[in-house]
């Protein structure tokens, strides 16, 4: 058991070394082989040189790690939001078709419209700069593509298991929770997973419509002020601090999965 979660725990950090050094690189040949402006384009050496070689680094990063700080802030309220309403929905979807059948098509209809077409709507209702405005853009970031992965999930349960827990007695609320959730757990860290980047990516958006705070906010006002230094740094260090969580999520799916047995720990 030790033996696989140590396998699990190392593919995971070498897939994570690999995906930064792929960024790094692809980031590096958008810079010089691109054409982009030097005074506007920074590479990820200029970035490190602000970040930790300059005179004023020090400076650099205090007046940065409060909006990454804040950002994070905003990216955690929408991604617990988005996670507890994905999770509510596909249980009460999986106890009722007929609930389903009549909210699934609206959820799939607002899946299709644009988010910044529909955030003025929401700033409306909710106010602008508020927490709840934050939380609720943040959360639709996440909360469909958690949807779909956790109610495909559910649907996978054991036939077998199903009819075993029916025939003691258990009726469709016990075969879901004796059942279906325990087996859903793969696809419940896959959509935890998967939603880092979501909520990450709602916050900035609602940062930058709504509150003008955090990383999101303040990407305008490095341009408009020609902080490319800033601009550049701050968008590496959600970058990196967002792959970092990523794979903070996976070592955990991976240790839980390895210890339960289950087969998506050996993904």
């Amino acid at each position: 058991m030790m033996n696989a979660m140590g396998r699990a725990v190392g593919r995971s950090l070498l897939n994570a070394l690999l995906t930064l050094v792929i960024i790094v690189a692809l980031w590096w040949a958008v810079v010089n082989l691109t054409g982009i402006s030097p005074f506007v384009a920074k590479g990820p050496a200029q970035v490190w040189e602000f970040l930790f070689i300059d005179p004023d680094a020090a400076a650099h990063r205090a007046d940065l790690l409060p909006l990454l700080w804040q950002t994070l802030q905003d990216a955690a309220l929408g991604f617990a939001v988005g996670m507890v309403v994905a999770t509510a929905l596909a249980v009460v979807f999986s106890l009722s078709r007929a609930v389903e059948a009549g909210v699934m098509p609206l959820a799939l209809l607002l899946r299709s419209v644009p988010l910044v077409a529909i955030a003025p709507v929401i700033i409306l209702i909710t106010g602008r700069g508020t927490p709840a405005s934050v939380a609720v853009i943040g959360s639709i970031v996440v909360l469909f593509p958690a949807l779909a992965s956790i109610m495909f999930g559910l649907s996978r349960a054991s036939k077998e298991s199903l009819d075993l827990v029916h025939v003691y007695g258990g009726g469709r609320a016990t075969q879901l929770r004796k059942v279906s959730v325990p087996g859903a757990l793969p696809s419940l860290f896959a959509a935890a997973r998967v939603s880092v980047p979501g909520a990450v990516t709602g916050a900035l958006l609602a940062e930058w419509l709504s509150t003008g705070t955090g990383i999101g906010g303040m990407i305008v006002k490095f341009t408009a002020s020609a902080r490319f230094d800033d601009l550049w740094a701050s968008v590496a260090l959600i970058t990196i601090v967002t792959l970092l969580l990523y794979n903070i999520v996976q070592v955990v799916e991976n240790i839980v999965l390895a210890r339960m047995g289950m087969t998506g720990a050996q993904r």
